[in-house]
């Protein structure tokens, strides 16, 4: 027995990522949520060059499409290779079939020229036809200027801004520092710990949120609307829903799986075609929340786009070769912990 939905959206992920696993252990071990930024994600930020970028990115997206996954925003930082970082995503999304909504989180950490390259990159991209945001990393790592400059860029773009807020304890000021930039259109990552109303869409990564120890976002208690992201940690949407589901009913009993479920179709706000890609999963009730929250292994069989291309086919991939994705990726990760 089979059953469709349409494609679901990764509301946040880094893209980057997609070759950390495995990697070396940092010089130090992390205690907290700030040393592990330090000790892991900024080393490796910093050590991407493009080609790393383009197969961390393929290699992503192509996990993404074998779990039904046809729609990714995407938030990225390479310090070192910035300009035309971007365009490397969205071509290596685009390959695999999947669409991305991409953007560079821009950052006062390399000094304040590396944050205005981080602006222009998002400019450009965008200025030239690409699908994007302007990305922000998150307000302790950027001055006031830059976050003005940021939403500037935005509103003249016509777009919204894409940054995480208050994810950890360092970061407790930056619903002062942001509210009156904060716009409808915004999309607020993680929220921990925010102690005030924002406008904008809330992105919520309950796993991620577990995995870095910053503790439980709460979202259900917001007045905003929710998506479901994963930060970085692949992008199967169905097992995200179940762990935002466990994640709440800790918090609060009486809450259904109605909830999180409405969280994944929130994402066709960012990429409403979306909506019109058909996924068939190996389990005929894949488009019911009560059986999704309780049914493990559940996977897409084919996958076909709102403009009729078959992209997945008894679970693979049919316009690229996933043998090779995989081995390049490889490879490519080898490079990056040479760096590290």
């Amino acid at each position: 027995m089979a059953s469709t939905t349409p494609g679901l959206v990764c509301g946040h992920h880094h893209l980057y990522s997609s070759l950390a696993r495995g990697m070396p252990a940092p010089p130090l071990q992390p205690t907290n949520f700030l040393e592990i930024l330090q000790q892991v994600w900024w080393r490796l930020d910093t050590a991407l060059d493009l080609e790393m970028i383009y197969w961390s990115a393929k290699l992503g997206a192509v996990e993404a499409l074998m779990s039904g996954t046809t729609g990714i925003i995407d938030h990225h930082e390479s310090p070192n290779a910035i300009e035309g970082s971007l365009d490397v995503i969205a071509q290596a999304c685009s390959e695999v079939g999947v669409r991305v909504v991409c953007s560079y989180g821009v950052t006062d950490r390399h000094g304040s020229a590396a944050g205005r390259r981080g602006l222009e990159e998002n400019r450009r991209f965008i200025a030239s036809g690409g699908r994007g945001m302007v990305g922000v990393h998150a307000a302790f790592t950027c001055s006031d200027e830059l976050l003005e400059s940021a939403s500037g860029l935005a509103n003249d773009l016509g777009v919204g801004v894409h940054i995480h807020v208050a994810e950890g304890i360092d970061d407790l000021a930056a619903g002062k520092r942001l509210e009156q930039l904060a716009q409808d259109d915004w999309l607020l990552v993680h929220c921990v710990h925010l102690d005030r109303e924002l406008r904008g869409t809330i992105a919520h990564n309950p796993r991620s949120n577990m995995n870095n120890g910053v503790g439980y976002a709460h979202p259900s208690r917001r007045a905003n609307k929710i998506i479901l992201g994963t930060d970085g940690i692949g992008a199967d949407m169905l097992e995200e829903m179940r762990l935002a589901y466990v994640a709440y009913r800790a918090d609060e009993v009486t809450l259904s799986p109605d909830l999180a479920w409405s969280w994944l179709e929130n994402g066709y706000d960012f990429i409403p075609e979306c909506r019109d890609d058909q996924v068939t999963w190996n389990y005929d009730h894949s488009d019911s929340p009560w059986h999704v929250a309780f049914t493990p292994g559940i996977r897409a069989i084919n996958v076909r786009s709102a403009e009729g291309e078959e992209l997945l086919h008894d679970g693979l991939p049919t316009l690229v070769d996933l043998h090779e994705i995989r081995s390049k990726a490889s490879e490519a990760a080898i490079r990056l912990f040479a760096k590290l």
